[in-house]
């Protein structure tokens, strides 16, 4: 009975895990550039009574022997890095990106990081920023008196100042591919870091060598399934709420067996 107990208490455990997960991606389900995550599990080790094959008295041997599993554990929380759809915007400084593909930006301390995330800002100077006012890599500035920015799906960037007749290329974005994206840190803020798991990122003409093509207008949305996730959160409530079944049921055998003398 308390190996039970301790067994359901542990699908409970990676039940709220679970849960925890699945409430993330709900919560984001309006973030734009957001990739769903999905909490992978695995069994505990077993407790072997009597192994397979073993010899009897009489000479025969046990075909399945005698193994009793002692609950699950989490193995892996992963990144789903499945396409988005596009929500029109119109804004000039929006951009998604259609394939595979990360925008690169430079953190505060000089580290890069990278984003699905393509709602880009110009500050004050006029250079691509995030939201948070991270630089875009490389950086592009956006000169004053600028009436049109056009981005070409090959990440050429040209504006038409006013004065004058014709635009003019002022830059081009590159896109970062992985081996593993999966292997990716998340840090928030739709950044994510280069990992030892991820590999080192190749870095390139949106187009080319895999990488996908920038789309200007649009943004990619979160690519969270709203109603899967809320199948996923039913089926994590109920699993939950077996396990809890299990521990009550382990607990009044217990209680019957410490009645006996009474």
């Amino acid at each position: 009975m308390i190996r039970a107990l301790w067994t359901a208490g542990t699908g409970m455990n990676v039940q709220q895990v679970n849960l925890d997960v699945i409430a993330n991606n709900i919560a984001n389900v309006n973030t734009n550039g957001f990739k769903k995550s999905r909490a992978d599990f695995q069994d505990l080790m077993y407790q072997t009574l009597r192994l397979q094959g073993t010899k009897t008295g009489s000479g025969n041997q046990v075909p399945t022997g005698i193994q009793i599993g002692l609950g699950a554990m989490l193995s892996s929380v992963q990144k789903i890095f499945q396409q988005g759809d596009y929500q029109k915007t119109d804004n000039e400084l929006d951009i998604s990106i259609e394939g595979n593909g990360f925008f690169q930006i430079t953190l505060p301390s000089g580290d890069k990081a990278y984003t699905r995330s393509g709602a880009m800002k110009s500050d004050s100077e006029g250079k691509l920023v995030t939201a948070d006012g991270y630089l875009l890599e490389p950086n592009i500035t956006i000169p004053q008196k600028t009436l049109n920015i056009s981005i070409e799906a090959d990440g050429t960037v040209s504006v038409l100042v006013q004065g004058q007749s014709s635009p003019q290329q002022i830059g081009k974005i590159e896109l970062a591919t992985f081996a593993n994206s999966t292997g990716l840190r998340a840090i928030g803020k739709n950044l994510f870091l280069e990992s030892d798991a991820s590999g080192t990122p190749t870095t390139g003409k949106p187009g080319e060598n895999g990488m996908g093509t920038l789309l200007q207008g649009y943004l990619e949305m979160s690519n969270v399934n709203i109603m899967q996730e809320m199948i996923n959160l039913i089926i994590g409530q109920r699993a939950y709420e077996v396990n809890s079944k299990a521990i009550q049921a382990a607990d009044e055998m217990l209680q019957m067996a410490n009645n006996i003398r009474r």
